[in-house]
């Protein structure tokens, strides 16, 4: 949570009494795909150990995981280093909630460093990626700036009680393609989540989910620069840090 420094990897320790990101709200069970990135790491290792850390891996993988899918790519810096712990406290105070309105995103995202406009563009992550029910239950049952037809298509794989875990795509229309559709799906009063549809709800970022839906190449300029500034968030170089030789624990 300090910064593009890997923590989030980290498991946690009951030995040691060490808890970690992965478990903090925001991210128990939601957050997945450590696998990959443990293959990956297994990989550079044998080739040359030592040498590439687990928080470059992570900005590598999400700029190729984008790309494959058709979205854009970008110049990724290299050095980070990793860091050695973890903050379960701040990931739960800091990270983006479902739940929240426009401006508790503003300010989150404005902690950060991002501005409101890098916020959007940013949120058309959600182009790609499922969400479990339990975080949409209230908004598909109960809020009103939904499409009904779009509501009970999703009620039908997330029961008004049971089946927290199920999931849908945060973008019905092309769930694994990274275009705009998620921006369309705004203006259609079809976003997932509470704090999708607050992008384009009468409020001050209703102009840029509009230009974002009519402009695939301009929000996919934007995303890619906004996520070369997210790389960039207090990197630990130098002697900072370590290269662990396991994602999941430090050395």
């Amino acid at each position: 949570m300090s910064g593009c420094d890997a923590s989030v990897l980290l498991d946690d320790d009951d030995t040691s009494g060490f808890t970690g990101e992965k478990s903090a709200a925001p991210n128990a069970n939601s957050l997945r795909g450590f696998e990959v990135i443990d293959a990956i790491k297994t990989q550079v290792e044998a080739t040359c150990p030592g040498v590439v850390s687990c928080a470059d891996i992570l900005a590598v993988t999400a700029r190729d995981s984008v790309a494959a899918l058709g979205g854009p790519s970008w110049t990724v810096q290299l050095g980070r280093r990793d860091s050695t712990t973890a903050s379960f406290s701040n990931a739960n105070t800091d990270l983006a909630s479902p739940l929240m309105n426009l401006d508790e995103l503003i300010s989150v995202f404005s902690k950060k460093g991002f501005t409101a406009k890098e916020m959007v563009a940013l949120s058309g992550a959600h182009t790609t990626g499922q969400a479990r029910c339990l975080l949409f239950r209230n908004r598909i049952y109960n809020e009103t700036n939904i499409d009904s037809t779009f509501a009970k298509s999703i009620q039908s794989n997330c029961p008004s009680t049971g089946g927290g875990d199920n999931l849908s795509p945060l973008d019905a229309t092309s769930p694994v393609i990274f275009d705009n559709a998620y921006f369309n799906n705004l203006v259609n009063n079809k976003g997932l989540l509470h704090s999708d549809q607050q992008l384009f709800n009468g409020g001050s970022m209703d102009s840029q989910v509009t230009a974002y839906s009519n402009n695939p190449i301009t929000f996919k300029a934007d995303f890619a620069d906004a996520m070369v500034k997210m790389g960039n968030i207090s990197p630990l170089t130098g002697t900072s840090g370590e290269i662990r030789t396991n994602c999941r624990k430090a050395n």
